[in-house]
């Protein structure tokens, strides 16, 4: 059984890792931070909306780094085996993250069930909605704690 968690640095996601370690049997985890390359940013946004980055690989690497932020949070969060990926999307996160874990044959996908997308998501629809409806396997949408 291997566990796929969508991580994007959100509280909803931070919570989605600590609900999965402490009420989840321990299983090999994978976290999945989805990052856009320039080239997407070009061919969905209007151009004149982008500042293009100095470094093209910023993006890149940032997603590294909260993806490993991820991992981290879940090992302290007490799950064991866990590794951490930086995915490009190349048509939308939602699809990158159904088909990272069709790629780790995950038997459960996880997601909060908010993000940090904002506008975007109300006008693209829900990243997790898409998960859920597209990933033909397990998935577990962990709603935001309750206030």
């Amino acid at each position: 059984m291997t566990i796929l968690i969508a991580y994007d640095g959100s509280a909803d996601a931070r919570h989605a890792i600590e609900f999965a370690a402490k009420h989840l049997a321990p299983a090999p985890t994978v976290v999945v931070t989805v990052w856009e390359p320039l080239i997407v940013q070009l061919a969905r946004h209007a151009v004149g909306y982008l500042v293009p980055d100095e470094n093209p690989d910023a993006a890149k690497s940032q997603a590294e780094q909260l993806a490993r932020q991820g991992a981290e949070l879940a090992a302290t969060a007490g799950m064991p085996d866990v590794t951490y990926r930086a995915v490009a999307d190349r048509t939308s996160i939602w699809q990158a993250i159904v088909d990272t874990a069709d790629e780790v044959d995950a038997s459960l996908v996880i997601s909060g069930s908010r993000g940090l997308a904002g506008v975007r998501s109300v006008l693209l629809g829900s990243v997790s909605n898409h998960i859920l409806h597209h990933a033909h396997r397990p998935t577990l949408i962990v709603p935001p704690p309750a206030r």
